[in-house]
């Protein structure tokens, strides 16, 4: 690592939600930038003013703030090297290409739309690649071309123009990435790309180049996809003069469909039933996506599952708390090849969380399910209810209904259970059982579980073979918690009227 401060920069489009590629992007970011104390900023790239979606700015902050990676430098927060927000840096991105041009390095492309078409269609006719390079540029009309007058006069009237980027001819561009190691590109691989569009604004290309450099970002740290438009911002530090300041590279892995066949997608959340932003998101249209927040999971579990997501640490520790993941993050630990979205994984990331849960957070989790019948027994019984039921689920949202039997006579009964595990003979034991509970007030789970080794030895029977049946006498379900911890909560009473109940309706 250089002595060079380190500065990164998560720099999102608002074209719409953020995808949770998008947020591990971030996380990787801040998780570097807490490693080595340096600066964690949000610089919105919103050049693109065609697909801009109104909200989505705000959709981002809010994403990040409810994952808890506070920003050190952003629209919100300032800084020492604002704006951060492309929109209002319009003055400097001019300045540069017009600079590039001046140096040599750019040109004015004056081609009609027509003629760009009739370019492609001639290159393809003869088996070439349809793009505007170093070889195609000198048949185009361009200030390559064309007369000093008559780009003047062109400028001078205020024909439309875009400015590119002159890329040299057969030249092989290098460059170091964390993930990758050394990258290799030739020129004639590259296209002149647009730097300045018609209508005076810049591409990524250009703005994301101009705004690393002056907010001295140190770190890029980016998804795959960018990969192949490096070389061509290599070139642009290089030809601005900046190649000794030029930020580090690493492109992270794409986060793929559970199937690992291509990136993940919106559409794979719709198809298989899992989110795939942060929070829920309403189009302008007025589609409603979920979230991962309104699906019930805890930030510190979506921020633990993507963080494995493509970085493994140097043991094989699965669960990270936040100050865990920065100690242990690294760049040379993030693999080069994608990651599969597993979503029962990532369920499973939830219950982790969920059992470490303290049980004053676990209530006001359940917070809006709670109805007067939760609480006839008062708030020590139903958090001990709460306790008891988080190990057998995922989210803290499906302990309450998964619950009913503590809080009133089950309404249903697991036929299942009563057609293979209930007789005339089962129920003749329980009910000797039970009795013997009372007359002995044994009340605790540890009383009640050794006196059935007792009765169950002394009836000369397999006392396994009444534990399912009580338990289904009881709740009306086959599984659930410790059946003697559930049992003593309950209380005795509860039980013989429970167990009254059942005999009746068999």
């Amino acid at each position: 690592m250089s002595k060079r401060e380190v500065r990164v920069r998560f720099a999102p489009s608002p074209t719409g939600p953020l995808h949770i590629g998008g947020v591990r992007t971030a996380l990787y970011n801040y998780l570097f930038a807490r490693q080595h104390n340096g600066k964690f900023l949000l610089r919105i790239e919103d050049t693109d003013q065609k697909r801009f979606v109104e909200g989505a700015e705000e959709y981002i902050n809010k994403s990040l703030a409810w994952l808890g990676m506070d920003i050190d430098e952003g629209v919100a927060e300032g800084g020492e090297y604002g704006p951060y927000k492309q929109s209002e840096r319009m003055d400097k991105y001019a300045a540069y290409a017009t600079q590039l041009v001046q140096d040599g390095y750019a040109y004015y492309a004056f081609d009609t739309p027509e003629e760009l078409n009739e370019m492609r269609a001639k290159l393809e006719a003869n088996n070439m690649s349809a793009k505007y390079d170093a070889t195609s540029r000198m048949s185009m009309r361009n200030s390559l071309t064309l007369s000093e007058d008559e780009v003047k006069e062109r400028l001078d009237r205020g024909d439309n123009y875009i400015i590119r980027i002159k890329l040299p001819r057969n030249e092989e561009i290098r460059f170091e990435d964390h993930i990758r190691g050394w990258i290799v590109f030739n020129s004639s691989q590259l296209d002149d790309k647009v730097l300045l569009k018609e209508d005076g604004l810049p591409t990524y290309h250009l703005a994301n180049i101009v705004d690393d450099h002056l907010m001295n970002i140190s770190h890029v740290i980016r998804g795959e996809e960018w990969l192949p438009s490096a070389p061509l911002h290599v070139m642009l530090y290089r030809y601005l003069g900046w190649e000794d300041t030029m930020p580090q590279f690493a492109h992270l892995p794409l986060l793929l469909k559970p199937d690992g066949k291509g990136k993940l997608s919106k559409r794979d959340g719709d198809r298989l039933g899992f989110p795939v932003f942060p929070l829920e998101w309403k189009s302008p249209e007025g589609e409603i996506s979920t979230g991962y927040r309104e699906s019930g999971y805890m930030p510190e579990a979506v921020i633990n599952m993507l963080a494995m997501l493509g970085w493994h640490p140097s043991d094989n520790q699965e669960i990270f708390n936040i100050k865990e993941l920065i100690a242990a993050f690294s760049l040379e630990r993030v693999s080069k090849s994608g990651a599969k979205f597993d979503m029962d994984k990532a369920k499973w990331y939830n219950h982790q969380f969920l059992m470490r849960v303290s049980t004053e957070d676990l209530r006001k989790m359940v917070d809006a399910q709670i109805e007067p019948k939760h609480l006839a027994k008062g708030e020590e019984y139903l958090e001990t209810v709460l306790e008891m039921l988080k190990e057998k689920v995922s989210f803290a949202s499906e302990i309450l209904p998964m619950a009913q039997y503590f809080f009133e006579n089950p309404a249903s009964y697991d036929e299942k259970v009563q057609k293979k595990k209930w007789n005339a003979e089962v129920a003749s034991h329980i009910t000797a059982y039970i009795d013997g509970l009372v007359s002995r007030e044994l009340t605790t789970a540890s009383a009640m579980e050794e006196y059935l080794s007792t009765y169950a030895e002394e009836a000369g029977i397999n006392k396994g073979s009444l534990m399912q049946p009580l338990r289904w006498a009881v709740s009306g379900q086959a599984g659930g918690p410790p059946i003697f911890e559930m049992l003593s909560l309950l209380g005795l009473p509860e039980i013989q009227n429970r167990l009254a109940l059942v005999q009746a309706k068999a």
